[in-house]
């Protein structure tokens, strides 16, 4: 059989996939020169020479609802039972820069993640947790300045030495604006405070990384798996460029730039996806903005959620998914690994379904032999065709995008934006219509309207209560003129153009609240308004 009869197969990055390859189809595709060998340049096969044999992945399950107080039990919780890192989940008046006690924040306190108002809130999540051993990851964006500088002012006050302090924050407004919308500023002033972060942690925390680039929520909102890759490389460099543009060099900062990246999918799309996108910033780095420091052009990731592919439909199904989002990452060489847990579709996790989730991956560690070996797809002529072609289409996008004026041009006209909601139209469309095969959902479906009983995460008015009182306990308690000294020094170093990152320090030092914070940048700079396009 040649296959001339067979089924047309194109994956969702747009590439035909045959039904046989062999060496030829190698060498069309470009051949094997960027494949190399793992720990050495371009790092398609990974940026560490023996990966998970000398380190396994970190385990970061994201986590955080409710009170401070809470969470905390909750970290302690995934801990206890082997989760090596921690990646903290806000609620939506902290990731808009609003305090608890705001109007419009009513109803949303502590619902869909952690409630932070204050350095004190810092200091009652992370009571007990070592921060040396375990490192915290904050997906905050909008608000993600004062956040990083209340998480390093609470590390300091603990005695830890922020010189080698490890850490990541997302920090990545230009995504806010593509795929998610929890944006505070304008596009500009928004870009300046991500470069205010990265040029302040090169020099007072030099461990840390100030930015984690968020395909992630690209992906989630619409795009497929190389236009995921190629708009975070588009994001990455316009920060670059910024803080490039205040005198810094590449290698001063790009070694702690990080990405978050998704996994759904077709497994052999999502492994080519990354080993693509690994070799392709390494060329970027190196060539385009003249690194030297092999450190900087590594692509350090966490690949995890999958969120996009769980179903709401019988969903102990989705702890398969996860298995396979997390083999899929294993194979892929990620350095971090998170899983959405098979409930995460309708409710905030339960312990039981993260302690599912995590034993996931320490099943995947420890007994499936995903640790023997670096790189084991490689050599596949599938594989290594599929990931020069997955290379070659990102290159496109990225070409399309500096075309059209570049991803921040895009993003304040809200044409990007435009492009991805209509991908998730379509998608949408696709799956309802059975084009696109989803489980559950338009395939091997169970019309009962009662399967299985499902456990929602109570939303917990007291808790809102609390965590309110809580706050007008720091105002009270604090000193005033200090707090309204700092915020006032906040308001000038915004006015002057210069990095606002030290007199944030100054005012999370001083318990100056997170929406008073972002009040004093408001009058500024701002607030953004989303364009809108018919």
């Amino acid at each position: 059989m040649d296959g001339s009869d067979a089924k047309k197969v194109v994956n969702e990055s747009g590439i035909e996939i045959q039904t046989l390859y062999g060496p030829g189809d190698v060498e069309r595709s470009g051949g094997m020169d960027f494949v190399g060998d793992p720990g050495g340049y371009p790092f398609t096969r990974g940026i560490h020479k023996e990966m998970y044999r000398k380190r396994p992945w970190t385990m970061r399950q994201y986590a955080g609802f409710g009170n401070p107080a809470e969470t905390n039990q909750r970290f302690k919780y995934l801990i206890e039972n082997g989760q090596t890192g921690l990646n903290v989940a806000f609620d939506l008046p902290t990731q808009t820069g609003l305090d608890s006690d705001n109007v419009l924040a009513e109803g949303e306190v502590g619902r869909v993640g952690m409630a932070i108002d204050s350095l004190a809130d810092f200091e009652t999540a992370f009571d007990g947790i070592d921060l040396d051993k375990i490192t915290v990851s904050l997906t905050i964006n909008g608000s993600a300045a004062i956040l990083i500088a209340m998480y390093l002012a609470m590390a300091e006050k603990r005695g830890y030495d922020l010189k080698t302090l490890r850490g990541t924050a997302q920090n990545d407004i230009l995504k806010e604006f593509i795929g998610r919308g929890t944006w505070v500023f304008p596009v500009e002033p928004s870009i300046k405070l991500v470069g205010d972060t990265i040029e302040f942690c090169a020099e007072h925390t030099p461990k840390y990384s100030p930015v984690s680039v968020c395909g992630y929520h690209i992906r989630e909102s619409g795009c497929n798996p190389a236009e995921e890759m190629a708009y975070a490389f588009c994001i990455a460099k316009a920060y670059a460029d910024d803080v490039i543009g205040r005198g810094m060099h590449v290698d001063e900062f790009a070694g702690r730039l990080s990405y978050n990246f998704n996994l759904f999918g077709n497994l052999f799309e999502q492994v080519a996806k990354f080993r693509a996108g690994r070799s392709l910033w390494a060329k970027i780095i190196k060539e385009e903005y003249g690194a030297e420091d092999p450190r900087s052009m590594w692509l350090r990731m966490i690949a995890g959620g999958g969120g996009g592919g769980l179903t709401f439909e019988q969903p102990e199904v989705n702890i398969m998914r996860g298995a396979y989002y997390a083999l899929i990452s294993a194979l892929s060489g990620t350095q971090t690994m998170a899983l959405c847990s098979y409930d995460e579709a309708y409710t905030i996790p339960t312990e039981y379904s993260a302690r599912i989730s995590l034993r996931t991956m320490q099943l995947l560690m420890d007994e499936m032999g995903l640790c023997d070996t670096v790189d084991p797809l490689a050599g596949s002529y599938y594989v290594e065709t599929l990931t020069n072609q997955m290379r070659g289409k990102m290159e496109a996008v990225m070409a399309e995008v500096a075309e059209a004026g570049g991803i921040v041009e895009m993003v304040k006209d809200g044409r990007i934006q435009a492009k991805v909601s209509e991908q998730a139209y379509d998608m949408h469309k696709d799956i309802e219509s059975g084009e696109f095969p989803k489980v559950g959902v338009n395939r091997y479906r169970i019309e009962e309207d009662d399967e299985h009983e499902v456990e929602f995460h109570p939303y917990n008015i007291a808790d809102a209560e609390m965590q309110i009182e809580s706050l007008r306990g720091v105002r009270s308690r604090r000193d005033t003129k200090a707090a309204s000294a700092a915020l006032a020094k906040v308001k000038g170093a915004a006015e002057a153009g210069d990095n606002v990152m030290p007199a944030i320090m100054e005012a999370v030092k001083a318990y100056a609240t997170v929406g008073e914070i972002t009040d004093a940048m408001v009058e500024v700079y701002g607030r953004y308004e989303e364009p809108i396009r018919f």
